[in-house]
């Protein structure tokens, strides 16, 4: 350990001015990370311009080619060298860093665009003639007259081409062709009103990746368009609306059922004021309003969007504006867990349709094989048993008997009770039969459905353990000793603030002198309980994510385990009068379409995909 450390010198290191082409190249190195930064930057620029059709092409995964163009307000010659200035923007006055109304605010894109490629802006302003300017690793060109009806054209070529040492850590073409698509579809979902055309050049042709048409109508209703053409239909249809309000905050958006979960948290995307963030407090808020519907292997999808007074987010705390940082953090995190619970208890016993059809897929009949004839002659035996079959019989007794199975019917059939015909017309429709003793068939109006009564009757003796739990509030336990964990003043303090929320869920605890803390209730339902170990994980939560739902989570799994015991078991032969309240019973309860760990609890065919399995339409 006797080398020098490299970053010490021998001499007194001077401290110098970098000029501008290199402070731009390093904020370069902040804001554009890859093409589909750039593209990000342009885009969002051309709606600060407030664009109502965006089309973006590129080449090579946009390393050698990324052109923007739009219909908005465009720029005046006068205008363009100083877009190309750092610190140069039409969207704030520098006076109120915290009120910001648009995308862009810093004036750092385009002079950092120019000085790592070779850009090209051709723009032109209402009442004014159009006009080009181009910059190329930093130097910037004469301003020139240009042909151009209306808006801006930005055209960025050669990007990194100024430092050759960025080019080595970019992806393959279709990589980074792959994220130039995801960066324009999520910020075509924030702006359902604006047209948006994705293409890709590959010489003298060009093929459109994707393509969305502005929408109309109400904003639910070009919001679900919008989603459903980026989305697929499956999302769309199977989402259910949000509109939600709290302390100046408003959540809009689509959160999809719990049985649409999948398999990574692909389709989870966030918007604050319009711009898309990926920010760790409101993700984990996401997932805490999932936690009592979902398996801890599966991830919901929605898309949700909060607006606020821009003077309530801070939007300056990223290089990239990827996250944001709210002055109340509590107050949107507390509005994604009630808004998406709410919306989802509200939408009852729906499932995903998305199920059924999985299910018709499984039961599609397999392709008929081409008869394969055999040419040889039959054998000996073979032509004795035609003989023998076609011989007239001495006597009734021998003739062949039916085969009769070696086991009881897995399926019984249920008299229909009179209220049947009335009993049709409801949602789950009426019992006709039970299969395996475990699962019911219903006929409704428009098909059947199949019912899990295990995983049924689980999920309503949850939700009663739930309802009972929240009117009574959680028992306590006082321990006759009480447990004293030894942890740092800063976590002591932290385990403090929320020491309020934790007493109503039965663990009691209270400062014991520097950073102790003295457990001295535990909630009766967990019954023996590791107090150090829980409290270090809430506070892992806490550090996390800002707040900590182990407790509560630990609460519904010892529920959960219990609606489990208590519910009706696979195997048992229920009557139809049973089998029709347990689907009533459905119908009344929330979340009922799903079980405790995501899964579906029934499954509804319809009447026409059921005749199209047997080609009868």
């Amino acid at each position: 350990m006797n080398a020098q450390p490299p970053q010490i010198g021998t001499s007194r290191p001077v401290i110098r001015q970098l000029d501008d082409a290199a402070a731009n190249r390093i904020a370069a190195g902040e804001v554009v990370e890859r093409p589909a930064s750039a593209v990000k930057e342009l885009v969002e620029n051309a709606l600060d311009a407030g664009a109502s059709r965006v089309e973006i092409a590129y080449s090579d995964g946009g390393k050698t080619l990324i052109r923007i163009s739009d219909d908005g307000c465009g720029m005046t010659a006068e205008d363009l060298p100083l877009a190309l200035s750092r610190h140069a923007t039409s969207k704030i006055d520098g006076s109120d860093l915290l009120n910001i109304h648009t995308f862009g605010f810093r004036g750092e894109a385009l002079p950092s665009l120019g000085a790592v490629g070779r850009l090209t802006i051709t723009s032109r302003a209402e009442g004014f003639d159009a006009a080009q300017i181009t910059v190329a690793g930093g130097q910037i060109g004469a301003v020139k007259p240009a042909a151009l009806n209306r808006g801006t054209v930005v055209e960025l070529r050669d990007l990194f081409f100024a430092t050759p040492a960025r080019l080595k850590f970019l992806r393959t073409d279709r990589t980074e062709a792959q994220a130039i698509a995801d960066t324009v579809k999520r910020l075509a979902m924030a702006e359902p009103y604006v047209s948006f055309s994705l293409r890709e050049i590959a010489g003298s042709e060009t093929r459109e990746i994707f393509r969305a048409d502005a929408e109309q109508g109400e904003l639910f209703g070009a919001l679900s368009g919008r989603l459903g053409r980026i989305l697929g239909r499956a999302f769309a249809d199977n989402a259910v609306p949000l509109d939600a309000e709290r302390e100046g905050i408003r959540l809009t958006g689509y959160a999809a059922l719990p049985t649409y979960s999948r398999g990574a948290a692909i389709e989870q995307f966030l918007f604050v004021n319009g711009r898309p963030v990926r920010d760790k407090m409101l993700l984990g808020a996401l997932r805490a309003a999932y936690i009592d519907v979902l398996s801890r292997d599966r991830h919901p999808a929605a898309v949700l969007f909060l607006t606020c007074d821009p003077e309530s987010v801070d939007v300056n705390v990223h290089p990239a504006k990827a996250e944001v940082r709210f002055r109340e953090a509590g107050v949107p995190r507390g509005l994604i867990v009630t808004g998406i619970r709410h919306a989802l208890a509200q939408s009852g016993h729906r499932s995903s349709s998305t199920v059924a059809t999985a299910t018709l897929g499984a039961m599609q009949p397999e392709p008929a094989q081409p008869r394969i004839y055999q040419m040889e002659r039959p054998s000996y035996g073979a032509i004795r048993n035609a003989f023998a079959a076609q011989m007239p019989l001495a006597s009734f007794d021998e003739a062949p008997q039916p085969y009769t199975a070696p086991f009881a019917p897995s399926a019984r059939v249920e008299p229909a009770p009179p209220e049947t015909a009335a009993l049709i017309h409801r949602p789950l429709g009426a019992a006709r039969a039970q299969l395996h003793e475990n699962y019911i068939i219903a006929q409704t109006e428009r098909g059947m459905v199949i019912v899990d009564q295990h995983a049924a009757h689980e999920r309503l003796v949850y939700e009663r353990l739930k309802a009972q739990s929240a009117e009574k509030g959680i028992a306590a336990q006082t321990l006759l000793i009480p447990e004293i964990v030894e942890l740092s003043p800063a976590e002591a303090a932290r385990l403090l603030d929320v020491a309020e929320d934790l007493h109503r869920l039965g663990l009691a605890i209270e400062p014991f002198g520097g950073g102790a803390i003295a457990v001295r209730e535990t909630p009766a339902i967990l019954g023996e309980i590791n107090a150090a170990a829980l409290l270090r994980d809430i506070l892992d939560e806490l550090a996390d994510q800002g707040d900590s739902l182990r407790l509560q989570s630990k609460i519904d799994a010892v529920l959960s385990r219990m609606s489990c015991h208590g519910s009706i078991r696979s195997g048992r032969q229920m009557r139809v009068e049973e089998m029709n309240a347990l689907l009533r019973e459905m119908e009344a309860t929330p979340l009922s379409g799903q079980c405790n760990h995501g899964r579906p609890t029934y499954v509804e065919l319809k009447l026409s995909d059921i005749e199209r399995l047997f080609g009868r339409t």
